[in-house]
């Protein structure tokens, strides 16, 4: 048991999802680490349970959660369960995507738009509700209030070129020394106006499965060395498609009526990402490849995966709403 100081501040732990995630925030209470080995073997990769299991272990190198004890974070059970997590995950991601080593034809797929999409902003601008909009705001604001973190990870992982570009897209996500423009904070001016909680964590019970594996798979990739090209690959997806879809929620913001920090922060990405395409296309992915071949491969895997998560999201969404139901895990209002 811990005997580090217990962290006053940050977000409440979560309530458990199932055997793991329990497991998992027990220990972080302070009881003993017990997991089944059928718990570990039958448990959905793609699932709550073991979704928020990782999820909660990766908080601990973000802010870690008020009354758990900070030297968690490096805690050996913990990693060695949070090890045999990430590989049940990471070997599903690699079964669901076809792989393959071909930056360019990733990189044309990511940019080239189906004009017969019906995607979450496609459904958003053309007839989306506000409580729809707020949902989408608060599911998204388990990543988007620690923007950019999960990428700086990968910072010490690169050299020359790359990095040097990569650390200047972060520049820009963190406001360019700014601290009210920092993307996070844009984040929350608008969680704020849209009548939503701003604190970083408020939302995670009422995230879903695909929302925590988004955020899990940047976390997983960052963490692992030996991931950073995946890393570099899921970082192309979020601003080689971020513009067009921004610009889709401005129309939305608009058309629903929704004040100037709503539509500020997706004008801002509508502006900035078209910028950071062109970085990370020219001046992060190609030095990347040439200088060590070997990373396309990787490269294409974290596109393809980003992907793939992005797509389960965005079926979970749209089948809800659909539905005529909640898209999170238990509705705003409760």
């Amino acid at each position: 048991m811990s005997t580090a100081t217990v962290l006053t501040r940050g977000p409440s732990l979560p309530a458990d999802r199932g055997p793991l995630s329990a497991a998992v925030l027990a220990y972080l209470r302070g009881h003993p680490l017990v997991v089944a080995e059928d718990e570990l073997t039958t448990a959905d990769p793609f699932g709550d349970d073991l979704q928020l299991a990782l999820y909660s272990c990766y908080e601990l190198h973000y802010r870690g959660f008020a009354g758990v004890a900070a030297d968690l974070e490096w805690d050996p059970d913990l990693l060695a369960l949070r090890r045999v997590l990430e590989l049940r995950f990471l070997q599903a991601l690699r079964a669901a995507v076809p792989g393959g080593d071909d930056v360019a034809g990733a990189i044309a797929a990511l940019v080239t738009e189906d004009p017969a999409a019906r995607g979450v902003s496609h459904h958003l601008r053309r007839r989306g509700e506000l409580w729809q909009l707020r949902e989408y705001v608060a599911l998204r604001s388990t990543y988007h209030l620690k923007e950019a973190d999960p990428q700086a990870w990968v910072i010490p992982r690169l050299e020359g070129a790359a990095k040097a570009a990569l650390v200047t897209v972060e520049h820009d996500e963190y406001g360019a020394g700014r601290p009210e423009r920092m993307h996070a904070r844009l984040w929350g001016d608008m969680m704020l106006e849209l009548g939503l909680s701003d604190e970083y964590g408020s939302y995670l019970d009422h995230a879903p499965a695909p929302v925590l594996a988004e955020v899990n798979f940047m976390s997983l990739a960052g963490l692992h060395r030996d991931l950073r090209g995946a890393l570099v690959g899921q970082f192309a997806v979020v601003e080689l498609t971020s513009s067009p879809g921004s610009a889709r929620l401005v129309a939305a913001a608009q058309r629903l009526g929704c004040g100037p920090a709503t539509v500020e922060f997706y004008a801002e990405h509508v502006e900035a990402d078209a910028v950071h395409e062109q970085v990370v296309r020219h001046q992060i992915i190609a030095p990347l490849v040439a200088d060590d071949p070997a990373m396309a491969a990787d490269v294409v895997f974290g596109m393809q995966a980003a992907t793939f998560i992005d797509d389960l999201l965005g079926e979970h969404v749209m089948a809800r709403w659909a539905a005529g139901e909640s898209a999170l895990t238990r509705p705003l209002d409760a």
